[in-house]
């Protein structure tokens, strides 16, 4: 039998993917429209190492949606005058008015994990900011805003490969920053931080849910299907599967156990010093 050739192969996955999107993404369009004609508004916020697939997930996710009636929020550094303000101020700026979607590329929870990590904040502000936390998102629930947390894990030795990627990639060169090349060498202190967060940071108003995202492809597929089971809308698909893998989509606990279990000395974050 002949073999088929890897170009021509790859061409076909990568077809069959496409169209497997394609099915989810026309999902998407039909819970955009549910959320438009009811005046709901959502938040989505996409936390992750770098490198973990946050950027591309937005764009899967939104690919097809209406511009209209969504938006990406990726902030930069802060100006000196929000150093100055209510820390959750410039991303209040950005909530959703009803019948809109916000797709958040990093979050508030910048201060949970990279600020720390990097000494972007004093310890002093980021024990404010776990203390805060979870009363202003309880907060937004009182609005009526809807607020998914969704964490994308990578494997470190994906990480290290996406980062070869962008090295070499003249057409990603431009994703390779600085802090990037930093990530590698912090990342038992990056998983401290995550630790911390998940354990301090989830509750029932507004759950974390992990994503195993070493393979985008699947990562992508899974969590369309957890944003579209987040609410109910109108002409829902009777034949797409919307069941979530339980080995992709993980529940916060099962991603704190399986740290405990590569770190035992994890136990010890959870003395609250807040």
């Amino acid at each position: 039998m002949k073999r088929l050739n890897p170009k021509l192969k790859w061409h076909c996955v990568f077809y069959e993917q496409t169209k497997e999107l394609e099915l989810y993404q026309a999902e998407m369009i039909k819970l955009q429209q549910h959320i438009e004609k009811h005046q709901k508004k959502l938040i989505i916020i996409f936390e992750g190492r770098d490198a973990a697939g946050k950027g591309s997930l937005i764009g899967t996710v939104s690919r097809y949606l209406n511009p209209k009636h969504y938006k990406i929020v990726a902030l930069g550094r802060p100006t000196q005058e929000q150093k100055t303000q209510w820390y959750f101020q410039k991303y209040v700026e950005h909530f959703p008015s009803g019948g809109q979607i916000v797709l958040f590329d990093r979050s508030w929870y910048n201060r949970a994990m990279v600020e720390p990590v990097f000494g972007f904040c004093t310890p002093k502000e980021h024990e404010d900011f776990m203390k805060d936390v979870i009363g202003f998102e309880r907060s937004l629930q009182r609005q009526e805003i809807v607020l998914l947390k969704l964490y994308l894990s990578v494997k470190k030795s994906v990480q290290a490969q996406r980062f070869e990627q962008r090295r070499i990639d003249p057409l990603r060169q431009w994703k390779l920053s600085e802090v990037d090349l930093q990530s590698q060498g912090l990342w038992d202190e990056f998983s401290k931080m995550k630790y911390k967060m998940f354990y301090f940071t989830d509750h029932k108003e507004a759950p974390w849910s992990v994503i195993r995202s070493n393979d985008k492809h699947k990562a992508r597929i899974e969590a369309m299907k957890f944003i579209l089971n987040s609410m109910e809308y109108d002409n829902r698909s009777q034949t797409l599967s919307f069941e979530c893998d339980p080995s992709i989509i993980v529940k916060v606990e099962d991603e704190l156990s399986m740290m405990r279990k590569v770190k035992p000395e994890f136990i010890k974050l959870q003395t609250p010093n807040l």
